[in-house]
């Protein structure tokens, strides 16, 4: 199984692009490659994906046990003949003080050649120490070559390769010159999202020139083979296929919302929904539909449009006040509110939620966070009430909550929507800044599809469409 890991000393070092590069560079070649992702990370997949014309998963120690790791990884690369895992921050960095949740854990389980993407920007000599001291901090890490980024010019990059030539025995697989035009414009989220960026097929096509033509790939296909990974027998992290297909899910896809893992898209496909996609800028109403599922997104940045579309603002509270069963996460409970502000620009939302929308220039809520649920969650009871483990990442604040809601989640660690709760409930609506990944430990998907089983039983003659007259 030929697969690599793309990492770098420190975060921004550029390696989003480099893999964004190399998986449509090899794409382009014929090569099946399937891309990963280190972490929780919706951003970076989708640039990956769209690369390589298939979606990207991510691998993530917090949310997943090894075990799934190892099935989503087998499972996934079982029709591909190259996998490329981007990892997130430097190689070493993580939770732990022992790593054992880094990049580096991640190339050892899943025996992973290393390549090493180095922002070389101001940097001649002092190339050497650096590389040598990521070989030696642990040398079970099989650090198979360097890419250099952002490299001055021809005179520096002959400067570099003579100097890590001299100090050690590491291959310079490749020199990227900085060059304005492969930059994607960041956010505070990190890159664009691809689904907001018009340009990211002819960007990604960009990129992969530039790596075709300064990084050797048959090197980097070498490399990728040197690995004792032996595939097991094809596992899934999804759920087996149900008989019945009868549950029609709608989902908010479009510029403002695109945060999904797409294997929990499949694990709802695969326990018998149908996914209707729903664009909440054009799409005037929604379908008939049995559940509805906002994700994360930037609705801010298209909150003008979205606001400009009532019509369908108007048919998603209908249809909840009717007792929709409905999902929402972050972007999609920003939707959901009486408004955002931002910019010191107000306007107005869908009015679910008796609450309104307040952007920071901080963030609000960031990285991983542990939940317990309470006794109101809606949805069936878990087997245990064990810890629950998810992330947030969010600059926006619920504000001016004039409702007593009952909430699904005390918040152990994190911010949630009070610093203590999260998971907002009304009628058979959740909504929650907290992003769920469906896993062994907190199988959501199956559960929500399960809540809506047993609300249409229970309304067997409701049908969840709203017109607006």
């Amino acid at each position: 199984m030929s697969h690599i890991l793309i990492s770098a000393a420190h975060k921004s070092s550029g390696k989003t692009t480099i893999s964004i590069g190399l998986t449509a560079a090899f794409n382009s070649l014929g090569k099946k490659v399937q891309s990963f992702k280190k972490g929780p990370d919706y951003i970076d997949p989708m640039w990956l994906g769209r690369a390589t014309n298939r979606p990207c998963y991510n691998l993530d120690f917090y949310t997943m046990q090894k075990k799934e790791i190892l099935q989503c990884f087998n499972h996934h690369m079982s029709t591909a003949e190259l996998g490329i895992i981007e990892g997130n921050k430097g190689l070493y960095d993580g939770l732990d003080l022992d790593g054992s949740n880094s990049n580096a854990a991640l190339a050892c389980l899943l025996d992973a050649p290393v390549v090493l993407v180095i922002d070389s920007r101001g940097m001649t000599r002092g190339i050497a120490p650096l590389v040598l001291g990521y070989q030696n901090f642990d040398t079970n890490i099989n650090i198979q070559g360097v890419i250099l980024n952002q490299v001055g010019g021809s005179r520096h990059e002959s400067k570099l390769r003579s100097i890590l030539e001299h100090y050690t025995d590491v291959k310079v697989l490749g020199a990227v010159h900085k060059n304005d035009d492969l930059n994607i414009d960041e956010r505070h989220l990190g890159l664009i999202p691809s689904n907001e960026e018009n340009t990211a097929s002819n960007k990604i096509e960009q990129i992969a020139s530039c790596i075709k033509d300064q990084v050797n790939l048959d090197q980097i296909l070498e490399i990728a083979k040197h690995t004792s990974f032996i595939q097991e027998s094809r596992g899934s992290t999804s759920a087996k296929k149900l008989p019945d297909t009868q549950i029609k899910i709608g989902i908010f896809r479009d510029e403002a919302f695109g945060f999904y893992y797409p294997d929990d898209l499949e694990v709802l496909q695969n326990s018998g929904a149908e996914i209707v996609f729903i664009n909440s800028l054009v799409d005037n109403q929604l379908p008939e539909i049995d559940g509805l599922i906002i994700g994360g997104g930037f609705p801010e940045t298209q909150m003008n449009q979205l606001s400009n579309n009532q019509s369908l603002m108007q048919s998603v509270k209908s249809a909840i006040e009717s007792g929709l069963p409905t999902y929402a996460e972050c972007g999609g409970l920003m939707y959901l509110a009486r408004s955002i502000k931002w910019n010191n620009k107000t306007c107005k939302m869908a009015g679910v939620i008796q609450g309104e929308i307040l952007m920071h220039k901080r963030p609000q809520g960031r990285g991983y966070i542990q939940l317990q649920e309470t006794g109101s969650h809606p949805w069936k009871t878990r087997i245990n009430n064990e810890h629950i483990f998810a992330h947030e990442f969010h600059y926006s604040e619920l504000t001016n909550i004039n409702h007593e809601y009952k909430y699904a989640y005390n918040v152990l660690r994190g911010a949630g929507i009070d610093g203590k709760h999260d998971g907002l409930i009304y009628k058979n609506l959740l909504a929650n800044y907290a992003h769920l990944r469906n896993t062994q430990n907190n199988e959501w998907a199956v559960r929500f599809i399960e809540f809506i089983k047993t609300i249409n039983h229970r309304n067997t003659t409701t049908t969840f469409n709203s017109t607006v007259n």
